[in-house]
């Protein structure tokens, strides 16, 4: 059984689209093998913390963004049965995110299915695990910062310890905070404020077990990648060198005073930032910065693995245990 498999992840700002085959070389860096990606940023939760609901702008280009993925599926000639979309924060948390999952069945033959935080985390934690290091994976905090929500995985010997989701997310503190650019000093203070004031929250629900920090932070998602593409200057990217890559506290303050100091325009021109990127990247900064000030970790570990490629991990396995009759 070696069927192409295909993972999207329906975030609150990016969709992703994996499309892969299980590696046959048991030495592989990953074990996956791509047979086609695809990414797209939608702002599917644009407006959401204010309205409770999905736009019908953001469902436009959501749907928009899944039509391009159903044409791959189409063309790489996927079975219903082996595409696995998975929806998060804003889905699951809009009056309409039922709404918005039956009007793509009806426009695109997607089925989509709405995950909770914590499937979310220990999804997140299985694609990453499955490219990091031994010594990391041993004692990590793995934190993925999406656009909506923010989970917070414990794990310790490759298994997960706890997991958390915090309704932090880098679109959520642009819109409620970001508002003048080049980024003022109180601008981005209110966003590490908010992040710190989570930060408590998690540290609380750690508090039912230990509240001791895992040795490695690891980080995930699109801030934590952009920002190592931009310290490495990586044009085109590479997953690969992201992959266990350590931005310590000395490279990390000198980034996000670069940015900072950077208008809008300016920092659309750095090659490594993606478009639809340029403003969220700073909440990711003071998201960041409030993660390793609260619990004084002196570096972080990006991985590009992570919710996508766990969904996948997950689909194949579940397949592997419930093959087709």
């Amino acid at each position: 059984m070696n069927h192409i498999h295909a993972s999207i992840d329906i975030g609150s700002n990016t969709f992703r689209l994996l499309i892969a085959r299980h590696a046959k070389d048991s030495m592989a860096s990953q074990p996956w093998e791509t047979v086609d990606y695809a990414h797209r940023i939608t702002r599917l939760g644009q407006g959401l913390h204010e309205s409770g609901r999905l736009s019908e702008a953001g469902m436009e280009r959501a749907v928009d963004a899944l039509k391009e993925f159903k044409r791959l599926l189409d063309h790489h000639q996927i079975k219903p049965q082996y595409v696995h979309a998975v929806a998060t924060a804003a889905v699951r948390e809009a009056e309409n995110g039922f709404e918005f999952k039956n009007l793509v069945q009806q426009e695109t033959g997607i089925h989509i299915s709405i995950i909770d935080g914590e499937e979310e985390a220990s999804r997140s934690l299985l694609g990453a695990v499955s490219v990091l290091h031994h010594e990391t994976r041993s004692d990590m905090l793995l934190f993925d910062i999406g656009g909506g929500s923010t989970e917070f995985i414990r794990a310790h010997n490759h298994s997960l310890t706890d997991a958390i989701s915090c309704k932090l997310g880098v679109v959520r503190l642009v819109e409620a905070h970001l508002q003048s650019d080049p980024p003022s000093a109180e601008d981005y203070q209110a966003m590490k404020q908010t992040a710190l004031s989570h930060l408590d929250r998690v540290e609380a629900f750690w508090c039912k077990t230990t509240s001791t920090p895992p040795k490695h932070l690891v980080g995930t998602a699109g801030t934590v990648t952009t920002l190592a593409a931009v310290q490495m200057e990586l044009v085109p990217y590479d997953s690969e060198k992201v992959n266990n890559y350590k931005i310590d506290n000395t490279a990390f303050y000198q980034l996000r005073d670069r940015l900072l100091a950077m208008n809008h325009k300016q920092r659309e021109s750095i090659p490594a930032i993606e478009p639809g990127r340029a403003d969220l990247i700073i909440a990711g900064l003071a998201i960041i910065e409030a993660i390793m000030e609260k619990w004084d970790y002196g570096s972080f570990i990006t991985v590009d693995a992570g919710l996508l490629e766990g969904n996948w991990i997950n689909s194949y396995e579940t397949e592997s245990l419930c093959p087709e009759s």
